[in-house]
C-alpha cells in the first residue's frame, strides 16, 4: 500500500496512534503485558507514519519501526536520537507479531505467557514521549 502525503491524513494517523495508546493505558495492570505492548507498538507505527505524511513523498508501508524512524532522521534533523528510542522499545518486546503469535516463542509459551517481566508503566511513558516527540515535529511543519 502506498500513502499519498497530506497533513490532514497525517492528522487521522496521529488521531489513531493517541487512541491505540489509551487502549494500552487501560490494559494497565490487567495481567495481559502482551497486548499493552501490542497496542504500544501500533501507537507507535501509526504516529511514525503520521509523522512522514507530513513530508511531500509518498512511500510504501509497511517499513517497519526502525525503518520509519531512521527514515524521519534521515530528512529532520531535530529527529536525532528518534532511531534509537524506538529500537530501545522493539527490545522491551514491543513488537505486531511476537506479542499476537505462539510460533514466535518455543513451545510450550504462548505471548500471553511470555512477557511478564515487562514494566507496563514505564513503557508507556517512554511510548508517550515519543509520541509526544512526533507530535511536535508534526506542529512545526
Amino acid at each position: 500500500m502506498t500513502l499519498t502525503p497530506s497533513i490532514p491524513e497525517a492528522q487521522r494517523w496521529l488521531r489513531q496512534a493517541k487512541s491505540d495508546l489509551q487502549a494500552a493505558h487501560n490494559d494497565i495492570k490487567c495481567c495481559c503485558p502482551n497486548w499493552i505492548l501490542f497496542k504500544v507498538h501500533q501507537a507507535l507505527e501509526k504516529a511514525l507514519v503520521a509523522a512522514v505524511l507530513c513530508h511531500d513523498e509518498a512511500f510504501e508501508v509497511p517499513m517497519g519501526l526502525v525503518g520509519l524512524a531512521q527514515w524521519l532522521e534521515a530528512v529532520e534533523p531535530k529527529l536525532i536520537g528518534l532511531a534509537e528510542e524506538v529500537e530501545v522499545l522493539h527490545g522491551c518486546g514491543m513488537d505486531g507479531q511476537a506479542t499476537q503469535y505462539p510460533s514466535h516463542h518455543p513451545f510450550p509459551i504462548t505471548p500471553s505467557e511470555a512477557f511478564h517481566s515487562v514494566d507496563e508503566e514505564e513503557l508507556l511513558k517512554r511510548v508517550q514521549g515519543v509520541l509526544g516527540r512526533l507530535q511536535d515535529h508534526m506542529g512545526r511543519m
